[in-house]
Formats: structure tokens, sequence, C-alpha cells
């Protein structure tokens, strides 16, 4: 999450090869950011909380390897240890609404 957060102030820069993955699909992560927290522009989103949800989503869309509910919980766990007080409750708000856009159903997570 910390090479995410510090590639965010200089996104021109080469990404780390850690989070090429999640760069290579910014932008269909960043659209399914943007419908689940459709009162909150992606501009306007913390730096913290916008790392924090795109590596939820990527882990939600593309990893699909951990249970949905797990990536969820960590998320909001990391929004109240790094960002605000509001960032768990927004962070679990926009992944829950990402979930249920994506159809993604606690039987494909198992």
């Amino acid at each position: 999450m910390q090479k995410l957060f510090s590639w965010q102030f200089r996104p021109g820069n080469k990404a780390p090869k850690r989070i090429l993955p999640i760069v290579d699909n910014l932008a269909q992560i960043d659209k399914l950011i943007a419908e689940g927290a459709p009162d909150r522009p992606i501009s306007e989103i913390n730096k913290i909380d916008l790392s924090i949800l795109r590596l939820a989503v990527f882990e939600l869309i593309i990893e699909k390897d951990t249970p949905f509910k797990v990536i969820i919980d960590e998320a909001v766990e990391l929004g109240k240890e790094f960002g605000s007080d509001s960032s768990g409750a927004f962070i679990n708000g926009a992944l829950g609404k990402v979930v249920e856009i994506k159809k993604i159903k606690l039987c494909q997570q198992v």
C-alpha cells in the first residue's frame, strides 16, 4: 500500500514492480471506485483512502484470491488505522457498492 500511495504523487514516474498490476488496471479500478462512491470524485478522495480502495478493488475484481468479506474488512481496518475518522465507513460503503455493482457473491469467493 505504501508504494501505491507514494506513486500517486508522481504518476508520471515508472511504477514499482509490485504495484504494476494495479497501475495497469487503474482506469477500470478508478471507474469502479467512482461508481462505488458517486458523491466523491476521485480527485477529492483522500490519497490514503484512495490507495486502500485501489488495492481492495484490484483484489476484488482482478486477483479474486481472497473472499470479498475479508478484503473489505482488511480495507476498513487499514482506513481506520491510517486514514481519517470517517475513512473506515467511507471505504466500507464504497467497497460494498462495488461488490453490489460487480455482483460478487459469497459462493464465488469460497
